[in-house]
């Protein structure tokens, strides 16, 4: 993955190759700026790589056409991202249910789901709250409750124990991976955090991965 900086051509990720297995939880880990975010934002499609392809099972995603890519990312992966990135005026609820809508569900069909996630990532008492009344590993949660609504084959996480205290962080990653292997997903988490690293079944270490 190459960017342009200035007049000269920067290169962050360099011969990076992994292949995830469905229900496995994997943490990129690596210094600040050896790509973590980079690899996430090019497994995710919301960034063309410069070289090399983006497999999803048998289809090669990254060279889909740009409405394609779209679909993907809507109804076959799912992210956290480090802030959360809540709806300020929505409730937990209807956090959740927004992303279903998004993907292009139902509202109404999508409304149980939403609370039986809410549940399992132990925020069935705050489903009426809203992000200024949640906790930084509260709004985390609702970030990965929303990320799993409409089931995708992929999960990708970017830095999820970053805002939170460390009392939380084990619990966060314990959560990460207890729903990686009830859904069947991959789960892919970039992180600095040692806990979410013990938790994962194995790392990617980008150290080096860059000229």
């Amino acid at each position: 993955m190459d960017y342009r900086c200035g007049g000269d051509r920067v290169t962050v990720l360099d011969r990076v190759s992994a292949t995830f297995p469905p229900g496995e939880m994997a943490a990129v880990v690596g210094p600040s700026g050896s790509g973590k975010s980079t690899l996430l934002g090019v497994s995710g499609l919301l960034r063309q790589p410069t070289s090399g392809t983006v497999l999803l099972g048998d289809d090669a995603v990254s060279d889909a056409p740009v409405r394609e890519r779209d679909r993907i990312r809507r109804t076959r992966l799912g992210y956290v991202f480090q802030s959360g990135n809540l709806f300020p005026g929505l409730t937990v609820t209807d956090q959740v249910v927004a992303m279903a809508v998004i993907a292009g569900g139902k509202a109404r069909r999508a409304r149980p789901r939403a609370e039986e996630l809410l549940a399992e990532v132990g925020l069935a008492d705050q489903r009426s709250l809203r992000p200024d009344q949640l906790s930084g590993g509260q709004r985390q949660r609702v970030a990965i409750a929303r990320a799993l609504i409409h089931r995708p084959s992929v999960l990708l996480v970017d830095e999820p124990t970053a805002a939170v205290d460390r009392s939380r962080a084990g619990q966060l990653a314990d959560l990460l991976h207890r729903v990686t292997v009830e859904s069947g997903c991959v789960t892919v988490v970039a992180t600095h955090d040692p806990e979410v690293v013990a938790v994962a079944d194995r790392s990617l270490d980008l150290t080096d991965r860059r000229r």
